[in-house]
């Protein structure tokens, strides 16, 4: 009986073993299943990121080259530095921006 006894016992602490062992492979499969996911959505966020960054670049490019022709030199000369073409009148609307159906009397 005493035999027994013993076999018992083991029997119960290979049960122990056995279930901790499915209970810690079970946490690191999920905790890795986490870990993946926050990588894919890391993933996306950065091929977002990078998909603008190429627009960015691909309008800088435009740009580029684009000043080297004379619409963009004179479209710049007008809207930043205010230039006129020689005989030019530029009218400016001092009231663009107050409401133009509004009586300034009342």
């Amino acid at each position: 009986m005493i035999i027994y006894e013993k076999e018992k016992k083991g029997f119960r602490l290979k049960h122990l073993l056995l279930f901790l062992f499915i209970f810690w492979l079970g946490k690191s499969l999920i905790s890795q299943r986490v870990v993946i996911k926050d990588a894919e959505k890391e993933i996306m966020h950065k091929k977002e990121e990078i998909a603008k960054i190429q627009r960015e670049i691909e309008e800088l490019n435009n740009e580029i080259e684009e000043k080297d022709s004379l619409d963009f030199v004179e479209k710049t000369a007008r809207e930043e530095l205010k230039m006129v073409k020689p005989r030019e009148i530029m009218y400016i609307d001092k009231n663009k921006d107050k409401r133009p159906f509004v009586n300034p009397r009342n």
